[in-house]
């Protein structure tokens, strides 16, 4: 069993690679003043920096987690990530509302890809 950490830092690694599937840690926008569409679309391109780091694309992605600062930006969180996904292999996705690191931040997404 192998076990390689992708990005290690100060409290957690932003990914883990264990056997088969890749496992990435919450992942937030730079721009913190940003729209939700332009958090999520920095968002989201973090996560395929991380899938390309582990040889991967998003055609991979198992399951995505999406924590909202606000419910009501929902659906403007969906119209960055529909141009995003890939339609022909959707993730399963959960969305919920949660109180995040930083005032300014409106999205943050976890993920979990098969690397075979």
């Amino acid at each position: 069993m192998t076990i390689t950490r992708i990005q290690p830092g100060k409290r957690f690694a932003a990914a883990v690679r264990h056997n088969n599937t890749l496992y990435i840690a919450g992942q937030v926008a730079d721009t913190v003043t940003g729209s939700i569409e332009v958090q999520t679309s920095e968002v989201l391109a973090k996560i395929d920096a991380l899938l390309d780091e582990a040889g991967v694309t998003k055609a991979k992605l198992l399951s995505i987690n999406v924590y909202l600062a606000h419910i009501t930006d929902f659906a403007a969180m969906n119209t960055a990530f529909d141009k995003w996904v890939d339609l022909g292999n959707l993730p399963t996705r959960a969305t919920v509302e949660a109180r995040l690191a930083e005032p300014g931040l409106r999205v943050e997404m976890t993920a979990i890809a098969a690397l075979d």
